[in-house]
């Protein structure tokens, strides 16, 4: 089962975890109000709906009000064919390098931990890293090490101790919670001295 969005973020939460500002919205009008004059992306959460991007239910850089308004016209009327569903806001992230951080259990060797390059370039390049949680701060290193795009998800080393930290918590999760059986946190865009979760799916 697909572990709802929100619940997802407050889970994340509990472990210090940041995620991008995010709200479910039920109207254009909520959505307006989230945005304030800030750009946002309007997403349609359905468990029938795995690769939202691919499907066209990822709407981009929302700022103007006509704009936020057709976005969720047209994501409800899509969403009608993908019941039971929910329209979920984000703060628009424009800045930063997009990873991945997932997790899965496996039937002989119990729970992995995976880093790599997110977004697209996860399946392009296959650029992953993986240990068997819990891991320690030094098999983090390596993990990031083994990364052949490592500078630059490190930025030339700058970024290498919030990954070290990220990878610790998420470690720290999935060793705690026996029921998550597979995680998939993609895109995390980071940059030099932050991070921000985008998208997040917790199979329990």
């Amino acid at each position: 089962m697909l572990m709802d969005f929100m619940k997802a973020k407050d889970l994340l939460k509990k472990y210090d975890i940041k995620v991008v500002d995010s709200i479910y919205v039920n109207s254009a009008e909520e959505a307006i109000r989230f945005s304030d004059g800030d750009a946002i992306v309007l997403k349609l959460i359905s468990e029938k709906a795995i690769h939202k991007s691919k499907a066209g239910l990822v709407k981009l850089n929302l700022k103007h009000e006509d704009e936020i308004k057709s976005a969720y016209e047209e994501l409800k009327k899509r969403g009608t064919r993908l019941s039971p569903y929910k329209i979920l806001a984000q703060r628009m992230v424009n800045e930063g390098i997009e990873i991945i951080v997932g997790g899965k259990e496996d039937n002989e060797f119990g729970k992995v931990i995976m880093i790599g390059m997110g977004g697209i370039y996860v399946e392009a390049y296959k650029d992953v890293s993986m240990r068997l949680v819990p891991i320690n701060s030094a098999d983090a290193i390596d993990m990031i090490n083994e990364i052949k795009a490592k500078d630059i998800i490190t930025f030339n080393g700058e970024a290498e101790p919030i990954l070290v930290n990220l990878l610790m918590k998420f470690s720290k999760l999935l060793n705690e919670h026996k029921e998550i059986k597979e995680m998939d946190i993609n895109p995390i865009k980071i940059n030099k001295d932050s991070y921000n979760a985008i998208d997040l799916r917790f199979i329990i």
